[in-house]
């Protein structure tokens, strides 16, 4: 296991720096795996295959490995033991960085904020689980869809755009392929090592339009200039794990930092739960205690947008 230095981390599995371009060069980023990619070459070696094609990078790209009585012999990275595939393949709940012929699970937990953070697999664009919960839909959607919904319900982004969590990054990436500038905030920075590990997370660091604050939302947004922002986009993990993301001191300065015209969405989650309409009554009641004009429930996008008058 390595620990992240001055992180609080008593376990970052997985975590170090990532592999040079020269060593792979169709694979800058790790070779990370997930059971929806092993799964294919298992069923090649049973079939008695010597080359497949597979997916090094959650299902963004694909090339051809070879497969040997030892295991997938990967393009300048050596072979993973059948051992090792046959782990990631049985294991739904959590993606794999290849190392030195290991595949270790992307997983850690923060001591300071007594969470656990895992990378977990979709068929599509991987989720974070915090303490098992994921940060994003995948019931019916996945993460790369649940990230547009919420997105779209604000368009168009332009101007100076604020992320108020930045998890994974898919909403800053999204919001920064039309915004001048997108300002995205989080908490722990081992969130962060997890992203550097996701493929799906490559434009949170190399897009120069991103940029990255580590902090409380709730402090770093109190230290912003007012009407700095067009648009916010306000995706806290629930009420239980970030209470203070939903209360009304905090929505008093979402509104301060929001230009006039500007608008905010708002994720609660499932609006018709009993748990959800509880929770987005209040946040409705707050968001227009701070100011904001005008409330619109989005149940599509399992949230609601605010206004601040023009």
């Amino acid at each position: 296991m390595t620990s992240l230095p001055g992180s609080g981390s008593s376990a970052g599995v997985g975590f170090r720096a990532r592999s040079g371009q020269g060593e792979m060069a169709s694979h800058p980023y790790p070779v990370v795996l997930s059971c929806f990619h092993t799964g294919p070459l298992l069923q090649a070696r049973e079939q008695g295959l010597d080359r497949a094609f597979a997916s090094l990078d959650l299902g963004l790209t694909s090339c051809e490995v070879g497969l040997s009585a030892e295991g997938v012999i990967l393009p300048g990275r050596g072979t993973l033991p059948w051992e090792e595939v046959e782990a990631v393949a049985g294991d739904e709940l959590a993606c794999f960085e290849v190392q030195d012929a290991q595949a270790i699970p992307i997983r850690c937990f923060s001591e300071e904020l007594n969470r656990f953070y895992s990378l977990m697999p979709t068929r599509g664009a991987p989720t974070l689980l915090v303490s098992g919960i994921p940060m994003h839909r995948i019931q019916g959607t996945d993460p790369q869809r649940d990230t547009r919904a919420k997105v779209q319900t604000i368009a168009p982004l332009v101007g100076r755009v604020l992320d108020t969590c930045t998890g994974l990054g898919y909403t800053a990436i999204q919001a920064a392929r039309t915004a001048e500038q997108v300002v995205t905030i989080e908490l722990d920075p081992l969130v962060l090592e997890v992203a550097r590990l996701n493929p799906w997370s490559a434009g949170l660091f190399g897009d120069a339009r991103i940029v990255q604050v580590v902090g409380d939302a709730y402090d770093v947004v109190a230290g912003l200039e007012d009407g700095r922002f067009s648009r916010i986009v306000h995706d806290p993990p629930m009420f239980s794990l970030a209470g203070d993301l939903y209360s009304g001191a905090f929505y008093r300065e979402l509104w301060r930092v929001l230009r006039r015209g500007g608008r905010l969405f708002h994720y609660i989650g499932d609006l018709d739960s009993r748990s959800g309409h509880g929770v987005a009554r209040g946040v409705v009641r707050r968001l227009q205690e701070a100011g904001f004009s005008q409330v619109n429930r989005k149940p599509a996008a399992f949230g609601v947008v605010a206004y601040k008058a023009a």
